[in-house]
């Protein structure tokens, strides 16, 4: 135990000297001001919040020398996004670059938490809020970034563009606006997100990886449905629309989608368990080599940060059944959000879901028309500036491109036809990824190192 607290109070002492001068940098400061701003702004679905931080945003880019008319918030119902274009000199003659994040929110429930989740609090270690991951990080800092670049003067070789949706979380409204209805960001030559990617980190805080994200996987949700005649409690019949209900799940909980593979995903598991080694790390490099090796596959499979790389996923994550405490059910529903393998059609994953639940009577009803999107071949020159980057903090760590489990707006910009890679500054363990969950947190440690993260990818895609 001692050797452990000596240790990490040494590893506290690297990191205050370390990050102290970067901390009382007029660029810190700001970024700091913008995230805790930002993050105590609750934008989750149906709020109508996320204007508030449109509008904030814009006005500090305005405040920071960018002119009025480059600068545009875009209502869009009780949500909004925002586009600021960095004017370049146009040496390059290049298109311009996208820089994509947004700015809502999955739900918090304060009564959950152990901290208030939208206030950002720290300890040593972590900042704590809703957002402080995904993606106000990444928010704050392009929005820091731009500022910073006005500020000192910088004349990018071609325009670049902030696009930052408003509903990201849910319907994707904004996105697909920003994608398909907008000729002015339909010209750019490609676009960069603040919204996935980054650098996975040891226990032990070994740089083990960076992961550039160039596909992502189908997101698409089906609410699933049994119907019944229902009647009085106190006469309970043999099919009861709950149970059916809860039988179909459980088929849904112990079925496994087949595994698949492409050459990204290899790749991913091959240099990620090389670097990780013990057990799981063999386990990577073993599926890397055979992906049709059942006992590597089935290791993987009860990682939640990685069984999504191996296969399509679908989960029951929400219920509603019932009407009354003394009436039979009359219908019962599960939501079952599937994230599919890139290159298998929804279709076929529906027909799955419905041979195994084995009952022609549920119902499936498709929430929304999925997004197939392709897959991002990475280009030599985005990866040598994310690598000019990522190497400055870690040195010789692997840089791979993968395929994200989630979901993002770049699936909507790469179905538009723009090539779009993921590319955050974030390096942390996966393990401790709370994105969506339960007192999301970030290294402390990670948000200062990433102050110069967007500054040195946008210098050398657009400098001289």
């Amino acid at each position: 135990m001692r050797k452990i607290v000596i240790l990490f109070a040494s590893t506290l002492m690297v990191f205050a000297a370390a990050t102290a001068q970067d901390v009382n940098s007029e660029h810190a400061r700001k970024t700091l001001e913008i995230y805790t701003r930002i993050i105590e702004v609750e934008t989750a679905k149906n709020l109508g919040n996320v204007p508030e931080v449109a509008n904030y945003l814009a006005n500090e880019l305005i405040a920071a020398g960018f002119p009025a008319g480059d600068v545009e918030v875009l209502p869009n119902g009780e949500t909004a996004s925002l586009i600021a274009r960095y004017r370049g000199d146009d040496s390059s003659g290049r298109a311009p670059i996208l820089l994509l994040g947004h700015m809502d929110v999955v739900e918090a429930r304060p009564e959950d938490w152990e901290r208030p989740p939208f206030k950002l609090t720290k300890d040593e270690t972590y900042f704590y809020a809703r957002g402080t991951i995904d993606n106000k990080f990444g928010v704050a800092q392009l929005t820091s970034t731009f500022i910073r670049l006005m500020k000192e003067g910088f004349v990018p070789n071609r325009d670049l563009i902030l696009v930052f949706s408003g509903d990201e979380e849910s319907g994707m409204v904004t996105t697909r606006q920003l994608a398909y209805e907008r000729e002015d960001l339909a010209e750019a030559e490609f676009a960069l997100n603040s919204d996935a990617g980054g650098g996975d980190l040891s226990v032990d805080g070994k740089a083990l990886v960076y992961n550039i994200q160039a596909a992502e996987k189908t997101y698409v949700t089906w609410e699933m449905t049994v119907r019944n005649p229902g009647g009085h409690s106190s006469r309970p019949r043999p099919d009861n629309a709950i149970y059916d209900l809860a039988n179909a799940i459980s088929k849904i909980q112990a079925h496994r989608f087949p595994v698949r593979w492409n050459p990204m995903t290899l790749e991913f598991f091959e240099v990620t368990g090389s670097q990780m080694g013990g057990e799981l790390g063999d386990a990577m490099v073993r599926f890397a080599r055979n992906p049709e090796d059942k006992t590597a596959s089935d290791r993987l499979s009860v990682e939640s940060s990685y069984v999504g790389t191996t296969r399509t996923t679908c989960v029951v994550t929400m219920l509603r059944a019932g009407h009354a405490e003394n009436a039979l059910p009359q219908s019962a529903t599960a939501t079952v959000n599937c994230r599919i393998f890139v290159g298998v059609p929804a279709a076929d994953v529906l027909r799955t879901l419905q041979q195994v639940v084995g009952n022609d009577a549920i119902e499936f009803e498709e929430t929304y028309e999925p997004t197939e999107s392709p897959v991002s071949e990475l280009r030599e020159d985005v990866r040598a500036a994310i690598s000019e980057a990522v190497q400055g903090r870690y040195p010789g760590v692997r840089m791979i491109a993968y395929m994200e489990s989630g979901g993002t707006d770049g699936m909507h910009f790469r179905r538009a036809g723009i090539p779009t890679w993921a590319a955050s500054g974030i390096f942390m363990n996966p393990d401790e990824m709370f994105a969506h969950g339960l007192n999301e947190r970030v290294p402390i440690k990670t948000f200062y190192d990433a102050l110069d993260h967007w500054t040195i990818i946008i210098k050398e895609l657009t400098g001289d």
